[in-house]
């Protein structure tokens, strides 16, 4: 299963929880302005797989998928690799969770964002517990040949 979301999303959707705008996560043409702001750039996952030798199934849809999952199972197993290939948009949320991670958020920016980002890692860093304890150091042992006698 290769999924093409265009700006790896669960990475991007954190770096924009910390105040960071998804630095590093838009794949896009730079603008007139030098900005990283003009449409995707063009990375055809689903070519470079066939150019690795693979079979590529390209996906669309929820019936799509179990299509291709169906035509995957029934492939030779002699005839090669085979990928599914699944075009997501990086901007629909995945479910979400009650957990919290533990990503430290930078205290000194001009931005807004992280400055918010920080008040708020600041505030769970607080409600944090830990879940394990510290593991116990083993006593020493002895050497074989200690002579424990002279000790009584």
């Amino acid at each position: 299963m290769l999924v093409q979301n265009n700006g790896f999303h669960s990475i991007g959707a954190l770096s924009q929880s910390l105040g960071s705008q998804r630095f590093g996560t838009r794949y896009r043409y730079r603008t007139a302005d030098g900005r990283l702001d003009g449409p995707h750039l063009p990375t055809d996952l689903a070519g470079n797989a066939r150019s690795l030798g693979a079979h590529v199934i390209e996906v669309r849809s929820r019936a799509g998928l179990e299509a291709a999952i169906a035509e995957a199972k029934a492939w030779p197993a002699d005839g090669g690799p085979v990928v599914i290939h699944v075009e997501t948009d990086p901007l629909v949320p995945a479910p979400g969770s009650d957990s919290w991670w533990d990503v430290p958020v930078g205290a000194v920016s001009t931005l807004g964002s992280t400055q918010e980002a920080h008040t708020a890692y600041t505030r769970h860093k607080k409600a944090q517990r830990p879940l394990l304890a510290p593991a116990r150091q083993p006593e020493p042992a002895r050497p074989p040949h200690e002579d424990t006698r002279a000790q009584h």
